[in-house]
């Protein structure tokens, strides 16, 4: 008897045991099968929190939130072996990479990360990612927990929560009982801005290497506090095309390795595998190239990784959609096809565990003992302080190491700005950053000054050297020299506050110089320009350098408030004693320009470009902390235009533009900043004086001749049609820097063209040409044959007047995705200094 209640005792205990190891799969925790509807983003967050309380082999780490306050989730899974020891693991990995010292372990596991949803509307994927997280701990699984025996998969459910809520948001209130799968049903047009973007409108898949987003920081962060060996971003594309994966299309930079492009191949078969016999549609080797440094597949490459992009159709597909081919392409399937993805590169990972490892190894070995690239130092000379310290935090988000100075203090080196090898003294303050480092192929890739493409047919932007980004100049040295202070950093400026003051002196040549400036205007502090350079108190102060008077700022705690601010932001100040200078026009001469507070308004809305107006807002909101309001543009004609002083239209495209009412206001005294096709759209218009740029007749007639003459080939419809293009590339201005719009710049500035939208010189009774571009200004990137022809002698910058006030025409983005950080103080000019 005493037996048999002990083998009954025993029998339920199993029974329990094996309940409690029971874990709902993602069906079961939601309440509906995936597929059937779009899960919120809190919902998803609730099933990887129940996992992490239900599975001993997971650990959830939170390592940000978005701008709207919404969790950033990674979820890390191993063995019951490996769990416990995930530090180790994380350590171990970076002792591979020699980014910490110590022995490291050959036979450890390798990392499998799997970030799902950075465009928002691209749903699929973070569905995908709850059924491949049940997959991976579900005990009943035996196939999962033998990959997990020498594997640590990471899987970010959502890298971008907002975006993907404004898309399920949208979805979700216009659909019926039933999905529509009819293309033309408003389910499958989203409202502007659209999911795709984050709060501040960026895209976040090219984001990777500048992290000028909160959550790319925060993302990026944790990235390279464990560098996996394999890394793949989800998305989706139009919803007609079938699902592609690697190998990617060329061109490749040169900069990947053969194994990182044969194990691109080894996954891919393994892909094709599992959709040969589900008879999916797939394609390789297409469209997605991996060049541009800031993607989710090339930044990991540029890191050691194998990173891949994964796309299925679906963008704007909702629950269902009637494809091109007369099929219906359903949610459940773009989720099936992405969770058959993620299971396939883990179980192909695993099979590579310990090769993975090696040639990881290998990367970062070569790194340090053989970087790529002709240069193994590169030089950044310090003529403006707060742009080499911007670029040095930036370097230093990458992991990228660097100094200040040299004990020999002359090199030979290629000079950025002249394309020519000359020598140069080294200063104490000069960045300094040597190529023997681990992170050697991610800066020769940001640094390179001419970025070799293979393959002209590119997916992104050609160029992005960041010397011409900062407007720094740079020399690369062929030679290995070692920053005589790797751990210096750029002293603070010291401030020198005086109660008997006349004024204060700041310069003006970076953002931080328009962060002081914003955050004086906030605190109701008047500040005046100097229009022309001058001399005082022994020192040199060029055109736009700020002045901060007792006059005009009569209150007891100006020196205070003034030093105070200029302390919080490392801001030199120079104070005067007299307003009566050495050389130049003394303070109250008309040499000297009151800032007149602008209040502004940026057009938002449809017809805009939502990336391009992101751009804007997030500078003045998270930038300058200086407000601005949006406008939608059709709203434009009820607004009143007289409560402001400056309206921004950025790329879009405008109807009935400008309108007359837009037109009075301008010249009643107002500013319109015009940048890219809203530029275009002014051109040729009654009472601007912009003229769009025509080709000669003679070189019209020949070109149009030798068309003719020409017999297309149907096949290489795709490489005619660049010959026209510029995917981004740098062209170099001729800047004139007595302007206002050019203050505090060199007299050039380097460009990033994304056309070959070129204009007629103003005359000289029309207005000011700032920013001219002449023959062989090119610098790097490419640029098809009839766009390098028909980018020069003409206009990329310039101001006319209009009665009392001003029309800026900025024919290329100098925002663009916050990274091109010279265009930055240009475009504060325009704002700021400009008409005053």
């Amino acid at each position: 008897m005493i037996k048999k209640l002990l083998l009954i005792l025993i029998a339920v205990v199993s029974v329990s045991a094996g309940f409690a190891q029971k874990i709902q799969s993602p069906d079961e925790f939601l309440g509906y099968k995936l597929g059937d509807q779009f899960t919120p983003h809190y919902r998803i967050v609730d099933y990887f929190k129940y996992v992490a309380q239900a599975s001993k082999n997971v650990k959830l780490q939170q390592f940000g939130t978005t701008n709207e306050g919404r969790p950033l989730l990674a979820m890390f899974i191993a063995s019951d072996e490996n769990i416990g020891r995930l530090e180790e693991i994380r350590h171990n990995n970076l002792r591979l990479a020699g980014i910490e010292k110590g022995t490291a372990i050959t036979n450890m596991p390798v990392i499998t990360w799997l970030s799902y949803n950075v465009h928002g509307n691209e749903p699929a994927s973070s569905e995908a990612a709850m059924w491949t997280l049940f997959d991976m701990v579900d005990p009943a699984n035996a196939t999962t927990k033998a990959w997990l025996k020498n594997s640590v998969v990471v899987i970010d459910p959502c890298l971008n929560p907002d975006g993907r809520d404004r898309y399920v948001h949208f979805y979700n209130s216009v659909r019926g009982e039933a999905p529509d799968a009819n293309p033309t049903s408003r389910e499958h047009v989203e409202p502007w801005p659209g999911g795709r973007i984050n709060h501040f409108y960026f895209d976040l898949n090219r984001d990777w290497a500048w992290q000028t987003q909160k959550e790319t920081q925060a993302r990026v962060g944790l990235f390279n506090q464990w560098l996996p060996e394999v890394h793949v971003d989800y998305h989706e594309q139009g919803y007609n095309s079938p699902y592609y994966f690697a190998p990617a299309a060329e061109p490749y930079h040169k900069d990947i390795t053969q194994w990182q492009r044969d194990f691109q191949v080894t996954i891919g078969k393994n892909n094709a595998k599992y959709f040969d016999q589900n008879g999916w549609m797939y394609f390789t080797k297409q469209e997605f190239d991996l060049l541009y440094p800031s993607y989710g597949d090339t930044y990991p490459l540029y890191n050691g990784s194998i990173g891949m992009t994964y796309e299925q159709g679906g963008i704007s597909a909702g629950l269902a959609v009637l494809t091109r081919s007369g099929d219906t392409l359903t949610f459940a399937q773009r989720i099936s096809h992405h969770h058959t993805t993620g299971l396939s590169t883990v179980e192909i990972a695993s099979a590579n565990a310990q090769k993975l490892l090696d040639e990881f190894k290998k990367f970062y070995d070569n790194s340090r003992t053989n970087p790529p690239g002709d240069y193994k130092t590169y030089v950044i000379k310090n003529d403006n302080n707060n742009n080499v310290n911007a670029l040095a935090q930036m370097l230093g988000r990458n992991g990228i190491q660097y100094g200040f100075g040299l004990a020999n203090k002359s090199i030979t080196g290629y000079d950025y700005f002249t394309g020519k090898t000359e020598q140069y003294n080294v200063g104490p303050n000069d960045l300094v950053i040597n190529a023997y480092q681990p992170k050697a192929v991610l800066l020769h890739v940001l640094l390179e000054p001419k970025t070799f493409i293979a393959d002209s047919n590119t997916y992104d932007i050609t160029a992005w050297a960041l010397p011409y980004a900062y407007g720094l100049k740079a020399y690369g040295v062929k030679e290995s020299f070692k920053p005589a202070n790797p751990t210096w950093s750029i002293a603070k400026p010291q401030q020198q506050v005086s109660s008997h003051a006349y004024a204060y002196v700041a310069t003006w040549q970076s953002i931080n110089d328009v962060k002081f400036l914003t955050a004086l205007l906030k605190k109701q502090i008047k500040v005046r320009y100097s229009e022309k350079p001058f001399e005082a108190a022994g020192k040199k102060f060029a055109p736009g350098s700020l002045l901060i008077t007792r006059a005009s700022n009569d209150r007891a705690d100006f020196d205070q408030v003034v030093t105070q601010t200029a302390a919080a932001l490392n801001e030199g100040l120079v104070p005067l004693s007299s307003g009566f200078v050495d050389k130049g026009s003394d303070l109250g001469s008309d040499a000297i320009r009151y800032i007149r507070q602008p209040r502004v308004m940026l057009m938002a809305g449809e017809g805009v470009n939502a990336e391009a107006m992101g751009e804007v807002w997030h500078l003045f909101e998270q930038q300058l902390g200086y407000p601005v309001t949006l406008v939608k543009y059709r709203d434009l004609g009820r607004t009143r235009l007289s409560d402001f002083d400056v309206v921004i239209f950025p790329d879009g495209n405008y109807e009935d533009f400008p309108s007359d009412k837009l037109q009075n206001w301008i010249r009643e005294g107002g500013k319109l900043i015009a940048i890219e096709n809203a530029v275009a759209l002014l051109a040729d218009k009654k009472g601007f004086a912009l003229k769009k740029k025509e080709e000669k007749k003679e070189d019209k007639d020949k070109a149009e001749a030798k068309e003719k003459e020409t017999i297309k080939i149907y096949a290489d419809r795709d490489r005619d049609a660049i010959r026209s293009m510029i995917p981004g590339a740098i062209f170099k201005l001729n800047l004139d820097n007595t302007h206002p719009l050019g203050f505090g710049m060199p007299n050039y500035y380097y460009s990033l063209k994304l056309n070959d939208d070129i204009y007629d010189l103003l005359s000289n009774e029309d207005g000011w040409n700032v920013g001219t571009i002449k023959k062989n200004s090119y610098v790097s990137g490419f640029a098809g044959v009839q766009s390098k022809l028909k980018i020069n002698n003409g206009l990329l910058l310039g101001v006319q007047s209009m009665g009392r006030g001003s029309v800026i025409y900025m024919v290329d983005d100098p925002l663009f995705r916050s990274f091109w950080e010279n265009g930055k103080l240009l475009f504060s000019n325009a704002v700021f200094m400009v008409g005053q």
